[in-house]
C-alpha cells in the first residue's frame, strides 16, 4: 500500500466497460465519489463495480453489486 494521499476512483457497466471517475485526488473526494456511484440512481441499472486504488494503484475498496470489500475483506451487511 502507498503512503501518498493520492486516490483514484473507477467503475465498471453493466457492459463490462471501465470509467476513471477521478485520479490522484485526496481521500475525501475519492470517498465521496464512490459513495454517490454506490448509493445514487445510477448504481440501480447503470454502475456495477467501483473502485478506490491508492497511488500505488493497490485496490483498497471494492463495491460489487452491493457488497463491499476493504483492504480485500468483505464486510459484513
Amino acid at each position: 500500500m502507498s503512503e501518498r494521499d493520492e486516490f483514484s476512483v473507477y467503475w465498471w457497466d453493466a457492459h463490462g466497460m471501465q470509467h476513471e471517475e477521478l485520479r490522484l485526488v485526496g481521500a475525501e473526494p475519492a470517498v465521496r465519489a464512490a459513495k454517490r456511484l454506490t448509493t445514487g440512481p445510477a448504481s440501480k441499472f447503470a454502475v456495477k463495480r467501483v473502485i478506490i486504488t491508492d497511488g500505488g494503484d493497490f485496490c483498497c475498496f471494492e463495491w460489487r453489486d452491493g457488497r463491499i470489500t476493504y483492504d480485500g475483506r468483505e464486510l459484513p451487511e
